[in-house]
């Protein structure tokens, strides 16, 4: 059984967003289907809730993000987007998914979408911004934001920090969606899988993920994100520091004797030097 069940909703009666926790992994639903799980401002500000909810927890070492329905998420509710919200709104709008896109990667868990179904807009950046995506045969993307006049341009900062550019370009000029095989070959997505082995294979990653050290999983996420930011030099000068510290971490010197004797390692999930 799921160790809990959390519901976060604007009314008792829709819970848009859905989350349980078991064996060290969370799981967060979009649950607005008949909206097609679009991204208002209610549901990214409860996304962001469910992704900081005791993130700090030591059983917790990897979240799941998908989503009911057919459409894994359409993006931002355009009827937020008009004129009669006014700028502030707007603005609130936008800053708001920034964060929940930033906060996916800057947090130490790692983060896998199971996509199943359609991700287009910011639904498609939600993709793009999480660590891991394991799609259905029958997932497909699209920044379709140039065919309604309000071109994809905070998508395009994940989405063209996950894909070839100038694939990345025509999706965000043309607005034409690309397949899940194709989402795999250009860099969106990590595997696509049969619809009726979504499920189980995403689990499997996610419980490969547990069976690491969490603050060495935590450090070496931090790294990744950081030395993609920096010149070739300066990341391997940053890449270097870090394995050094890692090294030097409890969990660090018992993977290399676990290894050395021929061992199962004994994890403390604890971000120790290994003289304390």
């Amino acid at each position: 059984m799921w160790k809990e069940n959390r519901v976060y909703c604007h009314s008792k009666a829709e819970p848009i967003i859905l989350t349980q926790q078991h064996n060290g992994i969370r799981r967060i639903m979009l649950n607005n289907p008949k909206k097609r799980n679009a991204l208002s401002l209610v549901m990214l500000e409860f996304l962001r809730k469910s992704i900081l909810d005791e993130a700090d927890r030591k059983d917790l070492r990897v979240i799941i993000l998908s989503a009911n329905g057919p459409v894994f998420s359409s993006g931002h509710d355009l009827k937020e987007l008009t004129s009669a919200h006014g700028r502030a709104h707007h603005t609130q709008v936008f800053n708001t998914c920034s964060e929940v896109m930033t906060l996916i990667q800057d947090i130490p868990i790692p983060v896998i979408a199971m996509v199943n179904g359609v991700a287009t807009a910011a639904g498609c950046q939600l993709v793009a911004s999480c660590d891991i995506v394991i799609a259905s045969e029958k997932s497909t993307f699209a920044t379709p934001g140039v065919n309604v006049g309000l071109f994809c341009s905070t998508p395009a900062v994940a989405i063209g920090r996950a894909m070839h550019r100038k694939v990345a370009l025509e999706m965000l000029f043309t607005g034409t969606p690309i397949s899940a095989q194709d989402a795999l070959l250009h860099g969106l997505v990590s595997r696509v899988v049969p619809e009726n082995r979504l499920e189980d294979e995403t689990l499997a990653v996610a419980q490969r993920i547990c069976q690491a050290s969490q603050p060495v999983v935590a450090l070496g996420k931090a790294t990744f994100y950081r030395q993609m930011a920096q010149s070739r030099d300066a990341a391997y000068v940053t890449a270097s520091k870090v394995m050094v510290d890692n090294l030097a971490l409890r969990d660090g010197q018992e993977g290399i004797r676990a290894f050395i004797e021929k061992r199962k390692p004994v994890w403390s999930h604890k971000a120790e030097d290994a003289h304390d």
